[in-house]
């Protein structure tokens, strides 16, 4: 089974999809599948080529440009390449591909259905348009969480009984340093951690007035530590951390490499993700791989993927945020049930699991393909 894989984000700092796509794609290869990589640009790491594993890039960087590469060289290496299957690893799949050629997609979200003002307006626009056309025209849909195939199945009936459930794993990451080393990001005592692109969906503004909101002797001996680079959107979070007087109390590192991120979770004392909707919540499933409790929100997919190792809140109460905030620092003997359940939670997720589970839905798209009477 050759399969095409619709790598452009390898060529962009790996963060979420790109990361999604960064791990099945090693994992694929720990398996010895065969696959084609396509990209619109270098791959930001190397050593993604092998004997069972081909590159093709294109430099093609702008938007427009890309667009449509996806809609006409890329078609054409799936065809130069004879593949069997193209996986879509970002809600797309381009129009010509030929007949013969099985098509899986996978959806990660319904941001633009659920909390569609949380999106950058042209992101909104190009899911809203493209990923019907996706799911209209593959033979097998993959999501990333039970809830995101709930939501696809209510927002789309038509492709009941195509859609498979596979969720991620852990992200692969270096060894954590010291605690000390943590000094450099202005990190001086123990805290909790929010990890994520700083937009309007991870509900950063209600976090922040939660823990502000919290008695004094806690901020006096816990910090809140935001990592993540900027994305998009109109809080102004630096003047909402000093009105809200959490200079001393909040610390925002800005974009961290992978050796950072992994010893920001190896010493965190519990994940703050309180967010208004995800397809899955990969921080929490990383943090728990640690060891490291989360506070979550209590709808889309995340009880799904935090299970028994969470305080959940509603999302969109300040004020539950800021009990839940309390509970956690307050209530040790829950917090260390919790950090026991975290490590054994994380357990059930692999991404060898998932690469083992795609391979099947490829299989299925291959033979619905066959049965359609398309395969030569």
């Amino acid at each position: 089974m050759r399969i095409g894989v619709d790598a452009r984000l390898l060529s962009a700092p790996l963060m979420g999809i790109g990361r999604y796509t960064a791990e099945m794609v090693r994992a694929l290869k720990r398996q010895q599948a065969e696959l084609c990589l396509y990209t619109v640009g270098k791959p930001v790491e190397s050593g993604w080529q092998d004997k069972r594993t081909s590159l093709r890039v294109a430099a093609w960087r702008h938007r427009m440009f890309r667009m449509l590469w996806s809609q006409s060289l890329l078609p054409y290496w799936a065809s130069l390449d004879a593949v069997d299957v193209f996986w879509g690893t970002t809600h797309r799949i381009p129009r010509l591909l030929p007949a013969r050629v099985a098509r899986v997609v996978t959806v990660h979200d319904l941001v633009w259905r659920h909390a569609s003002e949380t999106m950058r307006p042209t992101n909104r626009v190009m899911d809203q348009w493209l990923m019907p056309q996706a799911l209209r025209m593959a033979d097998r849909v993959i999501a990333v969480s039970a809830s995101t195939k709930a939501d696809l199945e209510s927002e789309f009936p038509q492709i009941r009984g195509r859609v498979r459930v596979v969720h991620l794993g852990p992200t692969t990451m270096p060894q954590p340093h010291g605690r000390e080393s943590l000094q450099a990001l202005g990190i001086n005592r123990p805290y909790l951690l929010f990890v994520g692109t700083l937009e309007p969906r991870k509900n950063l503004e209600r976090l922040l007035e939660a823990f502000g909101s919290i008695p004094e002797s806690l901020k006096d001996r816990y910090q809140l530590v935001i990592a993540g680079g900027k994305g998009w959107g109109k809080i102004d979070l630096p003047s909402l951390v000093h009105g809200l007087g959490l200079d001393r109390s909040v610390c925002m590192t800005g974009f961290v490499t992978d050796e950072q991120l992994s010893t920001l979770y190896a010493h965190a004392y519990m994940l703050a993700m309180p967010s208004l909707y995800e397809g899955f919540g990969l921080p929490l499933l990383e943090a728990m791989s640690f060891g490291v409790p989360v506070l979550t929100s209590n709808i889309s997919s995340l009880p799904e993927v935090a299970g028994d190792a969470a305080i959940f809140v509603d999302p969109l109460n300040t004020g539950s945020i800021a009990a839940g905030l309390t509970q956690a620092l307050t209530n040790h003997t829950l917090h260390a049930a919790l950090s026991a359940h975290a490590k054994e939670r994380a357990k059930l997720f692999s991404w060898d699991k998932a690469a083992t589970e795609v391979q099947e839905v490829f299989r299925e798209a291959i033979e619905e393909r066959r049965q359609m009477g398309l395969r030569d």
